[in-house]
């Protein structure tokens, strides 16, 4: 692991310069505060709406909501509201997985949904076919929830989604509920987590108070079984006797959601797209929260031991130790294997939610350096840490997005833990409601750029020449015609787990594989080939 006082060998300051060079001094003076040289108590600008015409590397409100949160849960139907288009590409781009039981056959994530709107329906409205659509889903497949997703047409025009699925609720005896998620709603996809997490916090969380069986309660917020890895975290609970009620929202379930409220402790991974669920929870019914990193095997043993030091049961602290000496020998071996090939090579990582933070553990465990990273839809404190919360402003985009007042659940509330017992698990290093974020961990001197766009980070391999670049579908071509192989960590390609131990083995392999490649730099575009191709105007 890279300790936090190394710093780059390269000029930061003078890369950052390089990037900015290219904008208009209006546009260069926004990108400087959102394009930082890591230091100490640095400041980055993050949350503000990407400056028009540039090409940004983000999703929009309706993706974050229908497509991130929702997408992974099988027996919820879900229905976009809008052109067929908005539905199509949000249906299975993550590559989230799922397994169905004897209990709970339903599985409709093979299925998109959509209201089809034509034009017709933006003029004269499109509700009686949305309502059209709900009974035709409802009648076919008898669901114990369907879910209404607002486009951008659906905003202009004004359609009352909540309205018509609150008549259908009653009529038809469903839990049908709607999410305002238009496209444009916020600064980014991260708007629709929250709006996605509001609605189902408000109509399915708590609905179901049977007690589950098994011992040491979790529930794991922020993982969404992208190629198997929820399947993986699963195989390890299991294996340490840990019970996962819910997983928001990998492989999830309605009823999941339902009984999360049952849990004795919550545990974030993606502190940006779930932390105000786990702050909610706590609110209402009493269940502390942890954050964890299931992402290397380091990171993988440290979250395991801070569940079982929380539980504080020596039956389990000595299972998980048991576990963890099971699991390593084979880590070890593969990383072993690759680091001769890997040790000194070096990436950039700009992902979504915690990813560009959490994979960097991976790239330390392979002997790599992360040069540059950053993510698309943050805001301060998953770059510097949860302490700056009480400092951010709240600008007209976050009013946009409707804040829970939530209160404690007279009736349900129970306090898991005491504040003497918190206060000394603290003291252990075991930290409540607390995110250190990316910046802290990240070496001195690395950049950090928050929204990266195409220019720029064609502009940052031409300099840096990293190993591997890691991004999204919309960045791995471009990348990979400049000679550099590009990993998917958005969806992972057609790779994955990478969590847990078995996922940081697969993960060793597949990014050897990539930075001992030779074949993207091979590749020559036409116009490397042949520089000197000129054009006249058809006049002359």
């Amino acid at each position: 692991m890279p300790t936090k006082k190394k710093s780059a060998m390269w000029d930061a300051a003078a890369i950052k310069e390089e990037l900015l060079k290219k904008y208009p001094p209006k546009v260069a003076r926004k990108r400087a505060k959102q394009i930082v040289v890591n230091e100490d108590n640095q400041e980055i600008m993050a949350n503000v709406r990407t400056i028009p015409g540039i090409i940004t590397m983000r999703g929009c409100t309706y993706a974050g909501c229908k497509g991130v949160i929702l997408g992974p849960t099988r027996d919820i139907v879900n229905i976009t509201h809008g052109p067929i288009g908005c539905g199509f590409y949000s249906w299975l781009t993550r590559r989230n997985q799922t397994e169905t039981t004897e209990e709970n056959p339903d599985n409709y994530m093979p299925y998109c949904f959509s209201t089809d709107m034509q034009d017709k329906d933006i003029i004269f409205g499109g509700e009686k076919k949305l309502e059209a659509a709900i009974r035709e889903a409802h009648a076919i497949f008898n669901p114990k929830a369907i879910a209404i997703f607002a486009t951008c047409p659906v905003g202009l025009i004004g359609d009352d989604i909540h309205a018509v699925a609150a008549r259908l609720k009653a009529e038809l005896g469903c839990n049908i509920f709607a999410f305002s998620c238009e496209g444009y709603k916020g600064v980014s996809q991260s708007a629709g987590h929250h709006i996605a997490n509001n609605q189902i916090f408000k109509h399915v969380v708590g609905e179901n108070d049977e007690v589950k069986p098994g011992e040491y309660k979790i529930n794991m917020l922020g993982e969404y079984n992208i190629g198997g890895d929820a399947f993986e975290l699963d195989r390890i609970f299991k294996k340490c006797g840990i019970t996962c009620l819910a997983t928001f929202s990998g492989n999830s379930t309605y009823d999941q959601f339902a009984s999360s409220h049952t849990a004795d402790l919550n545990c974030v991974m993606c502190h940006r797209s779930i932390n105000y669920v786990a702050d909610m929870l706590e609110t209402k019914f009493g269940i502390p929260w942890i954050k964890v990193n299931f992402i290397g095997a380091e990171a993988t043993a440290k979250s395991l031991r801070r569940i079982a030091a929380y539980f504080g049961d020596k039956k389990l602290i000595d299972r998980v130790e048991e576990v963890i000496a099971e699991e390593m020998p084979a880590v070890k071996a593969a990383q072993e294997e690759v680091l001769p090939k890997t040790t000194g090579k070096t990436a950039m990582l700009f992902v979504g939610g915690s990813r560009a933070h959490h994979y960097q553990e991976l790239f330390a465990e392979m002997g790599m350096r992360t040069l540059a990273a950053g993510y698309e839809f943050a805001h301060r404190d998953d770059y510097e840490g949860r302490q700056v919360i009480p400092d951010l402003k709240v600008d007209a985009d976050s009013r946009n997005i409707e804040e829970l007042e939530i209160e404690k659940d007279e009736a349900r509330y129970k306090a898991r833990i005491t504040d003497v017992e918190r206060a000394k698990l603290e003291a252990a290093g075991v930290p409540f409601k607390d995110y250190k974020g990316m910046m802290p961990e990240m070496d001195k001197q690395s950049l950090v750029i928050d929204d990266l766009n195409q220019y720029e980070a064609d502009k940052l391999v031409e300099i840096l020449k990293p190993d591997v670049f890691c991004a999204g579908i919309k960045e791995k071509y471009s990348i990979q015609k400049l000679g550099v192989p590009m990993k998917q960590l958005h969806s992972y390609d057609y790779g994955g787990p990478y969590a847990g131990f078995k996922g940081a083995i697969n993960f060793y392999h597949e990014i050897e594989r990539l930075v001992t490649s030779k074949v993207w730099g091979y590749m020559k575009a036409p116009w490397q080939k042949n520089p000197e191709l000129s054009a006249t105007y058809v006049w002359e």
